[in-house]
């Protein structure tokens, strides 16, 4: 059974901070939440998820639907209850045991979530034991259906529950949400749009520019790049910094620039420089930018490094996952902000234009941000990669960026 899992921003509307993730899965063949297929699924995912609980759950809350089965087999019992919010769907609250599986797990300290609440009997008897309510208001825009949603943000308010409003994927969507004056939302549009634009002056002039177009050479100079740093105390001291932190195993002080660029290494000297980069925006709506752009970075160099002959390479990958963002930080075209850094014409034209192999990799990482399920598998099959193996290398990824942050944003913060 090939499992695909992905992580969607769940975004506070009264703070603008990020506080959570909602895990979505989808299995191949069978639907996860698949009544006749859920004692197969429910091997599969725990054992997925037993594997996998260090990366999912190691940063902000993760909602997660679980099906009765996986309730009854005590999966939830394989998180910290402080870091899982448990999600009820109608799988759950038709269930004649339902009340039972949940009081037990409320009874623990668990948090619940009921997604897409309807005005009926059966889900009014869930509200004693939830804390969130959960609405896909994409495609609730008509006058009639906003009073309906309008009366169930209400109605949660009434009865102190927290009210998410799901399927937040444009700016009309998104401002329907905060007329209705819900608690929190979820969607595509969160990561990518919910930040200041820079002038692509600003950003194209001074050593970090100059930084960007030496690292993204097929063999970076560390002279040049050193000479760089050099020049600005800020660049200088916070790569001392990093240079000498418990993540290098810093055994004797690092204390030149030279020696802590040798230190660190080209790999995670990139991350920093495109760290940097973002840095001028430090809400929380471009940290969550920051990390779509080292996840689709990361998980783009390592759907290249399984390809065969692939048109671009690992290298040429991971800047086509870095670069996607740059439209939504920039007040300029990408194409005219890929005009003025040295990257192949490939990795170009699948930004710009979505266009060539490049392209449809790029439309790969889009689709699975999105978890576009049917679409995912259609990519794959075109690229030659195997729908088993994208999970498993997606969970990597979230390890990778979660180091990243930990490492490098610490370090900052540190400062």
């Amino acid at each position: 059974m090939d499992n695909c899992v992905v992580r969607q921003a769940i975004k506070d509307l009264r703070t603008d901070s990020i506080v959570g993730y909602e895990l979505l899965i989808q299995t191949d063949k069978d639907s996860l939440y698949n009544p006749s297929t859920d004692s197969v699924a429910a091997n599969a995912m725990i054992s997925f998820l037993s594997e996998n609980s260090d990366q999912i759950f190691k940063e902000r809350k993760t909602f997660m639907s679980f099906t009765p089965t996986l309730l009854f087999r005590n999966t939830p019992k394989i998180f910290d209850r402080d870091k899982v919010v448990i999600q009820i769907d109608d799988s759950i609250v038709v269930h004649s045991l339902a009340e039972i599986i949940i009081s037990k797990y409320k009874d623990e300290g668990y948090s619940f979530a009921i997604d897409d609440f309807q005005f009926t009997p059966k889900y009014f008897s869930m509200l004693e034991y939830v804390d969130y309510i959960k609405v896909d208001i994409s495609n609730k825009m008509d006058d009639t259906q906003k009073r309906s949603v309008a009366n169930v943000v209400e109605m949660a308010h009434g009865f102190q529950k927290e009210f998410i409003a799901t399927g937040v994927n444009t700016q009309e969507v998104y401002n329907y949400a905060k007329e209705l004056n819900v608690d929190y939302v979820e969607g595509n549009y969160i990561s990518t749009t919910m930040t200041t634009k820079t002038s692509k002056m600003d950003f194209m002039q001074g050593n970090l520019y100059q930084l960007i177009i030496e690292i993204t050479k097929d063999e970076p100079d560390i002279e040049e790049l050193a000479q760089i740093v050099s020049r600005d105390a800020s660049l200088t001291y916070a790569l001392l910094k990093m240079a000498n932190s418990a993540y290098f195993a810093v055994h004797h002080e690092t204390t030149s620039v030279h020696q802590a660029m040798v230190r660190v290494g080209i790999s995670q000297l990139k991350q920093w420089i495109y760290l940097l980069s973002f840095e001028a925006n430090e809400d929380s709506a471009s940290e969550e930018l920051l990390k779509t752009s080292f996840m689709r970075a990361n998980f783009a160099s390592g759907l290249v490094k399984r390809m065969k002959n692939f048109v671009i390479n690992s290298t040429d990958a991971y800047l086509l996952g870095m670069f996607s963002t740059l439209e939504y930080m920039i007040d300029a075209s990408m194409e005219e902000i890929l005009a003025e850094i040295p990257i192949v014409e490939e990795v170009k034209e699948a930004l710009v234009s979505h266009k060539g192999k490049a392209g449809k990799l790029y439309d790969l990482l889009l689709c699975y941000e999105r978890a576009e399920w049917s679409e995912i598998k259609v990519i794959a099959e075109e690229l030659g990669i195997r729908t088993s193996e994208l999970a498993q290398m997606y969970m990597v990824c979230v390890e990778e960026v979660n180091d990243i942050w930990e490492n490098v944003v610490g370090n900052k913060e540190s400062a």
